[in-house]
């Protein structure tokens, strides 16, 4: 593939002996991988895993399979899941993905948390916190608010809030030029350089919502050191930071004289380009007061929402309930008031008030696992084909009428009503495809 000469003359400088190896990657075929998502209840075995993961495999996802629609499977190239696996929140932590689409970073931390604590993943882009909100709510975590917002007005109502902040910065892409051809058209020799400007101007209110103590977590998808090293140092040298090392698997190397970060090649391992770096916060805690969320719920919503508990699910949802018209969702316990941001996705969404009476949302359904219900239908593969598609079901006997989940080889796939011998259809029409 081409690739601009200044680039392969700053990288022949840079990698000495190594190069010619490592441009020869350029003329190979992307690798393709994924992770299974343990949120869910019904697990499958597959082949071929990435060495010194918990979740990921190499090869491809189909996107109309019922392990994709269910969430049970996330497509992630591999290079970039070695960013999660060294953030990998304790449970109960608050964290931040702050530049999170697709998702793939986000549902990884969503994989540690399980569903503890609160996960805030925001992207800037309007247009990619639908898609984020799309693949967040798949893989059916109740604990993750998706904000679409700026990092400074973040850090207006998150101070001090976080104890691990995820930042993959926007970046150069020269670790994706073998996967994104056209990346390298709008590669020049000063871009990272620009790109650090931005990546510092970013971090700089990051910081200001760092928890005393906390962790941050630092990664592109270039191998530029203008965007890596020198950023790290700069954070050194600004901030009461300390370097964690990075544990050297995959084939990893040291960074460029920070022996503590981490570089990966695709002529060291089978995957694309990836930096990061993990640093933690030097300052001593303190408390702080904050002004909380509050529920808005009237009598009547509560009621409704406690009457489909009590005859629909056989678990307790924590978390703090809000209305948005007619819209309920669940929120993690312990967010400050997020009135003064735009919200992409306000917790788990529940489900929706209608004349004396609760309908369960597409997100519930997916969710909960049949052992959080007290009633599922099962379908088999050729029933979960007619179902996407738009379809009604008839099954092969009778039920009692009501709201069930829907599910398709052991986990979860929405809410739908049966009504005697025939399940209706409330797969949610933007989704529904022909396999």
């Amino acid at each position: 593939m081409y690739l601009p000469k200044p680039f392969i003359e700053k990288y022949r400088s840079i990698l000495g002996e190594e190069a010619d190896d490592f441009l020869k990657t350029f003329d190979e075929e992307s690798q393709s991988a994924y992770r299974i998502n343990p949120l869910k209840k019904e697990q499958k075995s597959f082949s071929d895993p990435i060495p010194n993961t918990p979740w990921g495999f190499y090869g491809k996802v189909s996107g109309k399979s019922a392990e994709h629609v269910t969430g049970l499977v996330y497509s992630q190239e591999p290079a970039a899941q070695i960013v999660g696996q060294i953030a990998a929140p304790k449970k109960g932590m608050k964290v931040l993905d702050l530049a999170a689409a697709p998702g793939g970073k986000s549902t990884h931390l969503l994989s540690y948390l399980q569903n503890t604590g609160v996960l805030v993943s925001n992207e800037i882009s309007t247009k990619r916190s639908k898609i984020l909100v799309e693949n967040i709510e798949r893989f059916g975590a109740r604990n993750v608010v998706v904000t679409n917002e700026s990092a400074e007005r973040l850090s207006k109502v998150f101070s001090n809030y976080f104890d691990l902040i995820v930042f993959d910065g926007p970046c150069s892409g020269e670790g994706m030029f073998r996967k994104d051809h056209e990346a390298t058209q709008y590669w020049h020799e000063a871009y990272p350089a620009e790109c650090a400007e931005l990546q510092k101007s970013i971090l700089k209110d990051a910081m200001k919502m760092l928890a005393p103590g906390g962790r941050l977590v630092y990664s592109t998808c270039t191998w530029a050191p203008e965007e890596n090293e020198e950023v790290v140092k700069w954070l050194l040298d600004s901030y009461e930071l300390d370097l964690i090392d990075v544990p050297k698997i995959n084939g990893m190397v040291e960074g460029i004289g920070i022996p503590e970060v981490g570089r990966m090649y695709p002529h060291h391992f089978k995957g694309e380009g990836q930096f990061v770096a993990h640093l933690k916060d030097q300052r001593q805690p303190v408390t702080q007061k904050m002004k909380t969320s509050k529920t808005n719920l009237s009598r009547e919503q509560l009621s409704l929402w406690q009457e489909f508990t009590r005859e629909h699910l056989t678990i307790s949802l924590s978390g703090l309930l809000q209305t948005f018209g007619d819209q309920l969702y669940l929120l993690p316990d312990g967010l400050p008031d997020l009135k003064k941001l735009k919200i992409a996705r306000n917790g788990l969404h529940l489900g929706t008030f209608k004349k004396k009476r609760f309908e369960p949302s597409f997100a519930l359904g997916l969710a909960l696992s049949p052992d959080d219900v007290e009633q599922f239908v099962k379908i088999d593969i050729e029933q979960f084909e007619l179902y996407v598609a738009g379809n009604i079901i008839q099954l092969p006997e009778q039920y009692k009428n009501g709201w069930y989940q829907v599910v398709v080889e052991g986990n979860g796939m929405g809410f739908a009503k049966v009504v005697g011998n025939t399940l209706k259809n409330y797969f949610p029409k933007g989704l529904r495809f022909n396999t």
